[in-house]
């Protein structure tokens, strides 16, 4: 099971109320939302990624995600992001979801962005900001 000590980066995430399902806990979906806000806000805040008018954006090609123990509304939890594996065009991110506090993640899961031209939507080599933000996170 995925520890903190294996995350260099922590986003916080507020849990909201209609992100629990009908069996009171976060539906599953919710997750990968979790893992799209941590990554989009690293690369935007720490990469300076232009999400609405940059020539390059990130598609998600691939994803997967583990599930350890529920959580809930009105948890506080926090998103552990590292990097797996960083090519030419394209990065593999781990992440785990970890309550406040707590040191056990209550899931784990990856997903793979290639970047890509926007106009052609054509892969295209990771820009230097890019690639610097995501070789801080690099295991």
């Amino acid at each position: 099971m995925p520890q903190r000590t294996d995350y260099p980066h922590f986003q916080p995430i507020t849990t909201r109320w209609h992100d629990n399902d009908a069996y009171g806990h976060i539906n599953n979906v919710t997750y990968y939302s979790f893992f799209d806000t941590a990554v989009n806000t690293y690369l935007i805040e720490v990469g300076g990624l232009d999400i609405h008018d940059g020539e390059v954006v990130g598609f998600v090609v691939s994803s997967a995600c583990d599930y350890f123990a529920s959580i809930a509304f009105p948890d506080r939890i926090e998103i552990g992001l590292r990097v797996g594996k960083l090519g030419n065009s394209s990065v593999q991110y781990e992440l785990a979801v970890f309550k406040s506090g707590e040191d056990d993640a209550c899931a784990a899961g990856r997903f793979v962005h290639v970047f890509v031209d926007r106009a052609s939507n054509q892969p295209v080599a990771i820009p230097a900001g890019l690639r610097g933000a995501l070789e801080r996170l690099a295991i």
